[in-house]
């Protein structure tokens, strides 16, 4: 059974720091590409990072680059994400999903090229 659980979340205040984590198990993580989408009430889920299999390469959201770092740790079966320079706009829920090969071909920005994802953690930013 595939299971991705993330952690990290929380509140914190305009221009701050959080480091969010998502634990993979019941699966060969490194044959997975990974990558984090963000959901805000009454908003489609955006696609915010992505990072292949080997973690060499990454892709950003317009609106988290410079900002936002994705990296993995294949050893540890975990994908992480360091969202600084936080600012309301960004309070959401976020996911972690671990992707089909090649992304079925639809790119790493696209939540159908996904085939597990996490149950979410909230995060919330106050001005």
């Amino acid at each position: 059974q595939v299971q991705l659980v993330e952690s990290g979340g929380g509140l914190v205040q305009a221009g701050g720091s959080l480091r969010l984590s998502c634990a993979a198990s019941g699966l060969t993580f490194s044959a997975y590409g990974m990558g984090w989408f963000r959901q805000a009430p009454g908003k489609e889920r955006e696609f915010v990072a992505a990072t292949p299999r080997n973690g060499k390469s990454t892709y950003y959201g317009d609106s988290v680059k410079g900002r936002f770092t994705i990296s993995r740790d294949n050893a540890k079966n975990t994908v992480y994400l360091q969202m600084n320079s936080l600012n309301p706009e960004d309070t959401a829920v976020y996911y972690c999903a671990a992707a089909f090969s090649a992304y079925r071909g639809l790119g790493p920005q696209t939540p159908g090229g996904y085939a597990y994802w996490g149950q979410g953690t909230q995060v919330t930013v106050s001005s």
